[in-house]
């Protein structure tokens, strides 16, 4: 095999190292701790993967054209509460009582119209993404903590539940919904004219304006489509609790940032895939439920996380061949 070939071959396993680790940690937990392989197990990951899973398709998204959104577990707890005052029963949401899938609608419109604010403030006056969404996330909080006082929202109607907590063909519904949408992500990044925009955007800017390609256009989208995605998490986030919590998405935008470095998106822009960001999540989930069952301190699962992360990042430096450039 020549240099050429093992550099190939090297990179192709950088690539897809996501899939062989994932496999190795099924295996070690599966053999090692008692009742994890079991259908259920893997149905319960699949299950709390998806809530993450919707977040991090739309932030692969603002990562591969080097851009973040920390906005959006704010947003998705502020959708979230919203849900439970439009579909509430309970005095605290004024038994406004509407339909299920009106109040599904008002709710991502909601998110797409923060998404359109953090796209214009960031592409049209040309503020730093990590300060405008980082504002953002304090607004929305705050927003909520308004609203609710730091109290739960609850009960909601049974039948609106059903979008969180139900099951079609023995699948879950929000496992479907998350599906439908990672094909439609993976679609638009891999086909279209507006996916290749998208990683023209993280390659370079300024050669990608020069192309003909509207950046403010497709920078705004990106963050209304990061918008619609926390506004329908939200929604199901409290049709899968049955009520709306002060603290409802809290750390879900780094969990969403970790899953997409994990499964191959770069850091720095210009490369990742909306398959291996959604593996990412199961990753992370696998990881989760595992280390939970093993009885391992939730100290040293966040530890585990973030060095996981570190090395993620140092995969993506050797897949660039930036790891040992020298200056």
């Amino acid at each position: 095999m020549n240099r050429l070939e093992a550099k190939d071959v090297l990179r192709w396993v950088l690539d897809h190292i996501v899939w062989f680790i994932l496999f190795i940690v099924l295996a070690v937990f599966s053999l090692t701790v008692k009742g994890f392989a079991q259908w259920d197990i893997y149905r319960n990951i699949f299950y709390h993967a998806v809530f993450v899973g919707i977040l991090a398709v739309a932030e692969a998204l603002c990562i591969i054209s080097k851009e973040m959104d920390l906005s959006v577990e704010s947003v998705l707890g502020l959708a979230a509460v919203v849900t439970a005052y439009l579909t509430g029963t309970s005095t605290d949401a004024s038994g406004l009582m509407l339909n299920g899938y009106l109040v599904l609608g008002i709710v991502v419109i909601i998110g797409v119209v923060i998404g359109l604010f953090n796209g214009i403030v960031v592409s049209v006056f040309k503020i730093p993404s990590l300060i405008v969404t980082l504002g953002m996330m304090y607004f929305a909080r705050g927003v909520v903590q308004v609203l609710t006082r730091g109290n739960p929202v609850y009960p909601l109607p049974e039948a609106f539940n059903f979008l969180g907590q139900g099951f079609l063909a023995g699948v879950p519904v929000v496992v479907i919904v998350a599906a439908v949408l990672g094909i439609v992500a993976h679609v638009v990044l891999t086909q279209t004219a507006y996916g290749r925009a998208v990683f023209a955007l993280g390659g370079n800017r300024e050669t990608a304006r020069l192309s003909g390609i509207n950046v403010q256009r497709v920078t705004i989208w990106i963050y209304v489509i990061c918008g619609a995605a926390s506004g329908l998490t939200g929604v199901l986030t409290a049709a899968r609790l049955a009520s709306a919590l002060s603290n409802a998405g809290t750390g879900m935008e780094l969990q969403a940032i970790a899953a997409c470095i994990i499964g191959g998106v770069s850091l720095f822009g210009g490369s990742g895939s909306i398959l291996g960001t959604l593996i990412g999540c199961v990753f992370l989930t696998v990881l989760e439920n595992g280390m939970i069952m093993a009885h391992i301190s939730g100290y040293w699962q966040q530890a585990v996380v973030g060095l996981i992360i570190i090395i993620a990042i140092v995969i993506d430096l050797a897949r660039k061949g930036d790891l040992f450039k020298k200056e």
